[in-house]
């Protein structure tokens, strides 16, 4: 492999295929590209990956079969599901098929990018350690994203989140105290940063705003004309 990460990548968009193989290649990987899951278990028998980054919905095999024959006889390779189905079946579905990560579409080329890394910087046994790393304390709270849940600790009460609630506080808990702009946001989740769409993220971080009332140590601030910070006691 001559020193570079070798992924398989299986996407049956060919646009969004070539988008994401040439930014990879700019980043030092050496992608391979499938059409659909039958190519991408042939590619995968022929030369193993060190990444598997899978689409979900694709032709002649989709990727939870082809990660369920490849989980027979492997446990090691890091598996990422691309998808646009957000439903919380579909993603807690992904992770007993053998998923190590998730990535709902749209998605930034970056978080794909810092995703493949962590994943391969770490032990990447299909452990419910994989899943933990969508799960996060924040104050009284415990959220869940990859089950869209938050859970307020003393009293157990739980609220179910929308998707994009869910991936706006998970982005804000992966920056504690720290500043997350208002485009990464949108280009992130709504994969748009349009006015409009800039006018729908403020109703959502409203709705979180709520969400997180029961502790008063929380709050999400806006600094004006940059995004949001979530402000722990921390």
């Amino acid at each position: 492999m001559n020193g570079k990460i070798h992924i398989l990548l299986a996407e049956d968009e060919r646009t969004l295929a070539m988008i994401i193989k040439d930014t990879l290649d700019g980043q030092g990987f050496d992608v391979t590209v499938a059409d659909d899951g039958e190519q991408a278990l042939t590619f995968y028998r022929a030369n193993k990956p060190d990444v598997l980054v899978a689409d979900v919905m694709m032709p002649r095999m989709d990727g939870y079969e082809l990660v369920r024959r490849i989980r027979k006889s492997d446990r090691q390779t890091p598996v990422i599901f691309l998808t646009a189905r957000s439903a919380v079946g579909d993603v807690v579905h992904g992770f007993e098929m053998g998923a190590n990560d998730y990535l709902k579409k749209p998605f930034g080329m970056q978080e794909l990018i810092v995703r493949i890394k962590a994943l391969l910087g770490r032990a990447c046994t299909v452990t419910p350690q994989a899943v933990e790393a969508t799960r996060f304390i924040i104050g009284q709270y415990l959220f869940d994203a990859v089950i869209q849940r938050l859970t307020h600790v003393p009293t157990g009460t739980k609220t179910e989140l929308s998707y994009r609630e869910s991936e706006i506080l998970r982005h804000l808990c992966l920056a504690p105290n720290e500043v997350v702009t208002s485009q990464s946001l949108l280009l992130n989740i709504w994969g748009d940063d349009s006015f409009f769409n800039n006018k729908s993220l403020h109703v959502f971080i409203t709705k979180l705003r709520h969400r997180l009332s029961q502790d008063e140590s929380l709050r999400i601030a806006n600094v004006r004309g940059i995004g949001y910070k979530l402000i722990t006691s921390d």
